[in-house]
């Protein structure tokens, strides 16, 4: 048996963060405000000429310095983005290109905040077909170009960062991804989306959400993707060490333990000092959370989110 294994976990965020505090100077606002609605502290702003591609290829080099790997080892790069740096070529090629590698297949996948588990998704079957050895997967997000920052509903909500891991094809291993399920719904697809598009109008646009509509379907489908995978593998939340959700919202989150009915200590949160980074944001806290050695070797982990399409889907990982 062929399992998807991660081997490897890096992560970057640009050096500039934005306070709560400094976004009251420019807006009607307060940190009070919007800690209370969101948990967010801070959120890390991508530099003037920093590309996704910059913020990815950071990611990768660090996930390649932790599997031990060289770029040449690799043989699939996939980087989950809805902010990509052109609308051709892929993102993923230019990161090929950054870390040094020939020759490996790249692509992008949009799926939004849903885009790591998708993903994830891809990576395991691609493994477990046999067409891939060794796969980056990255997920990485420049939300603060397609936000606008006179709209403190949105605004405040979002930041920059990447997340990379490294799977690789492993035998007779209970390790690796156990499952994945993956949805969609685009009769939802105007409830979080942009105003721009290459086809429609030649502009990327800003972010637009119905925020109280999100926030329903955010809770109600990552905890009904969770359970329904679980128990499809003949697993409850009890066999669960992790949830590592989609780092969209502290209430999002809390609601989620909820309704699943397990402590909210068992929930990975780090997006008080990231902020909302959609398609980087689980890979980001995995990567925190590994390296303070909250997640340890045989833990078991499950990963829901949610994005624009509407998209969502959980994955479940033995670590």
């Amino acid at each position: 048996m062929t399992r998807a294994v991660l081997v490897g976990i890096g992560s970057y965020l640009p050096d500039n963060i934005v306070t709560n505090k400094d976004l009251e100077a420019r807006m009607e606002t307060s940190d009070a405000w919007i800690r209370e609605r969101t948990g967010i502290a801070q959120r890390h702003i991508a530099a003037e000429g920093q590309t996704t591609s910059d913020l990815a290829t950071k990611a990768a080099q660090r996930a390649l310095a932790d599997a031990k790997l060289q770029p040449q080892d690799i043989d699939a790069i996939i980087i989950a983005t809805g902010t990509p740096d052109f609308s051709m070529p892929s993102t993923a090629t230019i990161v090929q290109k950054n870390i040094g590698n020939h020759g490996a297949m790249a692509m992008d996948i949009a799926a939004a905040c849903s885009g790591f588990v998708y993903g994830m998704t891809l990576s395991k079957s691609l493994i477990e077909s046999g067409q891939c050895k060794r796969i980056l997967l990255i997920g990485a997000e420049t939300m603060s170009r397609i936000v606008d920052w006179d709209d403190r509903g949105t605004c405040i909500l979002f930041g920059d960062g990447a997340g990379a891991v490294i799977l690789e094809a492993q035998e007779n291993t209970p390790r690796g991804i156990i499952a994945c399920a993956i949805e969609a719904d685009g009769q939802y697809n105007n409830i979080l989306q942009t105003n721009g598009g290459v086809s429609t109008n030649q502009k990327a646009g800003v972010l637009t959400m119905s925020g109280k509509e999100v926030f329903r379907h955010g809770v109600e489908k990552m905890a009904t993707a969770t359970q329904d995978l679980l128990a499809k593998q003949g697993m409850t939340l009890d066999d669960i060490d992790w949830i590592v959700p989609h780092q969209a919202n502290a209430r999002i989150v809390q609601s989620i333990a909820k309704k699943v009915d397990v402590p909210l200590a068992k929930c990975i949160m780090t997006l008080d000092n990231h902020a909302n980074t959609s398609a980087a944001s689980i890979p980001l806290a995995l990567d925190v959370a590994v390296k303070d050695g909250r997640i340890k070797a045989g833990n078991m982990i499950a990963m829901p989110a949610l994005g624009a399409g509407l998209t969502w889907g959980c994955c479940i990982i033995h670590w």
